[in-house]
Order: structure tokens, then C-alpha cells, then sequence
């Protein structure tokens, strides 16, 4: 049975969000994905979608969360782990969904987290949307209310799959995605979330991520989907 939090305190770190305060995938990528078709309904959450859990705390509008500059870390990136060295699209993108659903205030700050994060993006910047992914950060106020109450949070993915409609539109014209190489994955899991005096509970969490894959390199990711399709 999960305890109440105080009620200042999120339901976790990623739920509240509306569809019109997500980050939308970046223009760069969409333009990229638009040989492919049916990938820019699915990244614009404007196919037959639904919507997931969202990845992010609640966060006023135009909140400092959604800052495209990664801010300079104080020494290391506290819990948030390495990129791995994965080169295979669906194992990057589970990595990187346990990634965002975990954190853990009491022993990394806001900035180290949003540090973290930034090493597993893309540096080809003209396919990077780091609004999106650093957007699933709370705002510095909220941040410091969850470290009040020593809030952390580890994740489980149960499962990662292509889309239908990503496998179909590759099938279809498989050429399409040899200019960057960004595929699309759905990753499936729950979270987690524990605080002080016992506080906690769990979530199923689900994300659509775009992983760049280039072949001979590993994978590395270049934004979050505003909708989830499975």
C-alpha cells in the first residue's frame, strides 16, 4: 500500500505533464524522418499514439527546466550512470529509458543530473533535441523540495520494441533512414519512488525515444517523443 508524501511532493518523477507543455521533437529531426513515412505522426504524436505516463515532474511554464544549454556540473554527475557502449538501437534506447526514469537528490544535484543526461545525447547537434530530454528535469525550486525529503527513484524496463509504424515505414523504404541513421523505440517499465519516513510507491512508466545508431559507432540518443506508440 503506498504512504502518502508530503504534499508538496511529486508521484514521481516524470507524471503531470500535458500534452502542450511537452518539448516537441526537434524540427531538425523531423525533417530528417520525413522521408519515412508515417514517422513524423508518430514522433509529433499526431498518429494513432496514445499517450504514455509522462517522463517529467510538473514544472511551470517556460520553467528553467526546459534550458537548451547543459549547465556545468560540479566535479562527476552523482548517481546519473555513464552512456553505455551499445550499438544496437533497442538495447541503447532500454539503457537510456532506465536512465530517465532514475535519480536520486539526495546525492546529485540538479545541475549534475541535467550533466548526466547530456553525455548520453548526440553530438551531431543538428539532430540533437536536448529541450526535450533536459525538459524532463523538474525546476531548481521543485528539485530542491524533493532533495529536502532525500527523494529517489530507480526503474525496471521489462521490455523495448521498434513501433509498428516505424517497421513499416522501413520496410517500405529502407533507404530512408541511411542519412541519420535515428531509429525509433518504444520502452516499456516501472519506477520506483521512495523518500523519508518510508514515503514511496510505484509506476508503470512507457517513453518513445529517437536513438542514433550510425554503423561502426555506438548508439547515442537524440530526443524524446511527445507521445508514446506501441
Amino acid at each position: 500500500m503506498r504512504k502518502r508524501s508530503p504534499s508538496f511532493t511529486l508521484s514521481s518523477y516524470g507524471a503531470g505533464w500535458s500534452a502542450n507543455r511537452r518539448i516537441a521533437i526537434a524540427a531538425s529531426v523531423i525533417a530528417v524522418l520525413l522521408a519515412i513515412t508515417g514517422i513524423v505522426a508518430l514522433l509529433t504524436g499526431g498518429g494513432n499514439g496514445h499517450r504514455a505516463p509522462d517522463v517529467a515532474s510538473p514544472a511551470p511554464a517556460g520553467s528553467p527546466s526546459s534550458t537548451v544549454t547543459a549547465p556545468k556540473p560540479s566535479p562527476g554527475s552523482g548517481s546519473v550512470p555513464r552512456p553505455p557502449q551499445i550499438a544496437e538501437p533497442v538495447a541503447y534506447a532500454k539503457a537510456a529509458a532506465q536512465m530517465l526514469w532514475s535519480y536520486d537528490t539526495r546525492d546529485t544535484s540538479r545541475d549534475q543530473q541535467l550533466a548526466g543526461m547530456r553525455a548520453w545525447m548526440t553530438t551531431e547537434t543538428k539532430y540533437a533535441d536536448w529541450a526535450s530530454v533536459s525538459g524532463q528535469v523538474p525546476d531548481p525550486v521543485l528539485w530542491s523540495r524533493m532533495a529536502d525529503q532525500d527523494q529517489h527513484a530507480t526503474a525496471h524496463v521489462t521490455e523495448g520494441h521498434y513501433p509498428g509504424a516505424f517497421k513499416q515505414a522501413l520496410a517500405e523504404d529502407p533507404s530512408a533512414i541511411t542519412e541519420a541513421y535515428i531509429y525509433v523505440v518504444t520502452v516499456n517499465g516501472k519506477q520506483q519512488i521512495a523518500w523519508k519516513k518510508g514515503g514511496g510507491g510505484a509506476e508503470e512508466r512507457a517513453v518513445t525515444l529517437a536513438v542514433q545508431c550510425r554503423p561502426s559507432r555506438d548508439c547515442t540518443l537524440a530526443a524524446i517523443a511527445t507521445s508514446v506508440t506501441q
